[in-house]
C-alpha cells in the first residue's frame, strides 16, 4: 500500500531541526520549521505550500530568508503558521528588507501568515505587491487544537512550554484509500485525475449515489458511469489514516507530557527531540528540553509506532549513539 505521506529531517540530529514532508496525492510539500534548509534543493523547495513553525528561535526560522528569496518574482501563495506573537516575528522579517521595486513585478508572492493562540486564530496576508504591508489582521475562532484542516488530512497543534509558547503538531490522514489496480483492470477502467477526484468525494462525504465517471481502457475511448459506493466498493481499499508527529524544544513537565502523549497517540511515525542524556536532566530542565529517555517514553506512552530523535545537544557530537541507545531503551521498555 503506498503511503499517503513520505517524511524526512531536513537536517542530521545535531542539525538546526525540521521536518519535510512529501504529499504524494497532491504533489506538495509540508515543512515543520525553517532552519537551515541549505540540504534541501530548490525544486523541494518550490514544492512548499504550507509550513508549520514551532517557535521563532533562529535555529527553527533562519530558513525563512532563504525561501523568500527563492519564491520572490513568482506567483506564488505560501501559508505559515506559529505561536504568539508569530505575525511580528513575520513582519519583522520583511521590515529588514527594502521593497521599492516590487510594484513592477508581474508575478507576486503572497504570504499568509496564521498566529496560533489557543482557539483564536489572527491570520494577516503580506503582499508583495504592497512592498509587503501588513494587511489588517483578521480574527477566527477554531477547535482549539486544529492549525489547518482539508477533507483528507488534517494538522493539530499543542501548546507546549519552552519558556516561550512553543507549538508541537500531528499531520492525520482522515483515512487510506488505496486504489486496487487489479480490480481497476477487470473492470477495464484506466487511471488517472479521475481517481483524485474519486477520493476527493470519499474525504467529502459525498452522498454515496453520486455519479463517478470512468474512463474505459482502449478504443474507442468511452466512460462508465457507478454510484460512489458502488465504485468505491469494487476498487478501493478503505484503512485507517496515516499520522506522523512532530515534538521538539519542551521542557519535561507533567503538562507538556500529557499534551505530547496526546498530540503523538498512535502515530505511525514521532519525530522528536532529544537534546541530553538522562544523567544531564538537570541541565535539560533549565534549558527548556527533552532528554534522550524523557524522549523514548513519551513514544513508548503514546504507543507511537515509530521514533526519529532529533536536536541533540553538540555536547554530544562524537557521542550520538548514546542518546539513541537511551531514547531506544525507553521506547523498548527496557529502561
Amino acid at each position: 500500500m503506498r503511503p499517503s505521506f513520505y517524511s524526512r529531517l531536513i537536517n542530521g540530529p545535531f542539525g538546526d531541526p525540521g521536518l519535510l514532508i512529501n504529499l504524494t496525492f497532491r504533489k506538495q510539500t509540508l515543512l515543520f520549521d525553517l532552519g537551515d534548509l541549505s540540504a534541501l534543493s530548490p525544486n523541494d523547495l518550490l514544492k512548499v505550500h504550507r509550513i508549520f513553525i514551532t517557535h521563532t528561535h533562529m535555529d527553527h526560522f533562519v530558513g525563512f530568508d532563504l525561501l523568500l528569496r527563492l519564491m520572490l518574482g513568482r506567483s506564488r501563495r505560501l501559508f505559515l503558521y506559529g505561536p504568539k506573537g508569530f505575525l511580528g516575528n513575520i513582519a519583522g522579517k520583511l521590515a529588514a528588507y527594502t521593497w521599492n521595486l516590487v510594484q513592477n513585478y508581474s508575478d507576486a508572492l503572497v504570504i499568509e501568515a496564521t498566529e496560533i493562540d489557543g482557539d483564536r486564530r489572527i491570520r494577516q496576508t503580506f503582499d508583495c505587491r504592497s512592498a509587503f504591508k501588513a494587511a489588517e489582521p483578521r480574527h477566527d475562532h477554531f477547535s482549539a487544537d486544529v492549525a489547518h484542516e482539508e477533507p483528507a488530512f488534517c494538522v493539530r497543534t499543542a501548546l507546549l512550554d519552552h519558556q516561550i509558547p512553543c507549538l508541537a503538531y500531528s499531520l492525520e490522514e482522515q483515512f487510506h484509500v488505496n486504489i486496487l489496480k487489479a480490480r481497476l483492470d477487470e473492470l477495464g477502467l484506466g487511471v488517472g485525475p479521475w481517481l483524485s477526484a474519486f477520493k476527493t468525494l470519499l474525504f467529502q462525504g459525498a452522498d454515496p449515489a453520486t455519479e463517478v465517471h470512468a474512463p474505459s481502457v482502449g478504443a474507442p475511448a468511452s466512460q462508465r458511469t457507478f454510484g460512489l459506493k458502488e465504485l468505491s466498493a469494487k476498487i478501493a481499499h478503505i484503512t485507517r489514516g496515516q499520522k506522523i508527529a512532530y515534538i521538539t524544544d519542551a521542557v519535561h513537565s507533567p503538562a507538556n507530557e500529557e499534551k505530547m502523549i496526546r498530540l503523538a497517540a498512535g502515530a505511525d511515525h514521532l519525530f522528536i527531540e532529544a537534546a541530553f542524556l538522562d544523567s544531564e536532566g538537570t541541565i535539560a530542565r533549565d534549558k527548556f528540553h527533552l532528554t534522550a529517555r524523557q524522549a523514548g517514553l513519551i513514544a513508548r506512552q503514546a504507543g507511537a509506532k515509530q521514533m526519529t530523535i532529533f536536536h541533540h545537544s553538540p555536547r554530544y557530537y562524537d557521542q550520538g549513539h548514546l542518546l539513541e541507545a537511551e531514547a531506544r531503551a525507553a521506547f523498548e521498555g527496557r529502561h
